[in-house]
């Protein structure tokens, strides 16, 4: 529950973030450190709870909050610095290990969902960015999904949960494409 609420309280912090300039990004992340505190504190507080034998048992009860927890660090990443969040770095911001054998740790799966939840957000950015005039962004956003799109394609993925994820990046894809055509075609005609 307490996991949960820290992740409204983060969204709450950071919901601007689709209609900021550049250095309003700054201010919303300096505004979501203190909330990555709280949300460090609750992970820790889940681990001691439940031992590393029973993680995947689990695993169900915060996997969800978790996937949307990484999704926004993710999204705020990249609008601060133009790249992706490695799984490292995201681990890190949560506070709990990276590999299965050192416990409470962060499912690969969880990560590449965040990812993949990111990308629906950056699609509603481009849209925003062109709404308030901003034609230099949806390029920048376009060839970094081309990127993710690129390197999930590489991954050979069953017929589960991520993969359906996966099929809704295609769109978000084709989506982030069309505002940068129409943008193309924006500048031709001025």
């Amino acid at each position: 529950k307490y996991l949960i609420l820290c992740f409204l309280t983060f969204i709450s912090s950071q919901s601007q973030h689709s209609f900021c300039l550049q250095s309003g990004i700054s201010n919303i992340t300096s505004k979501t450190r203190d909330v990555e505190v709280e949300i460090q504190t609750q992970f820790q507080k889940l681990s001691e709870a439940v031992p590393p034998s029973l993680f995947f048992k689990y695993h169900d009860k915060w996997k969800s909050v978790t996937q949307q927890i990484i999704s926004k660090f993710c999204v705020l990443h990249y609008l601060e610095f133009g790249k992706m969040l490695s799984k490292l770095d995201t681990s890190n911001k949560l506070g709990i290990c990276t590999e299965a054998n050192e416990g409470f740790h962060l499912v690969l799966e969880d990560y590449l969902i965040g990812i993949l939840m990111m990308v629906t957000e950056l699609s509603r950015y481009t849209v925003n960015r062109v709404t308030a005039k901003d034609l230099e962004t949806p390029e920048k956003v376009a060839n970094f999904v081309r990127e993710l799109d690129a390197g999930f394609k590489m991954l050979n993925l069953k017929n589960d949960y991520l993969r359906k994820r996966y099929d809704s990046l295609k769109y978000d894809v084709k989506k982030i494409e069309e505002v940068v055509y129409d943008v193309a075609l924006r500048k031709l005609n001025n």
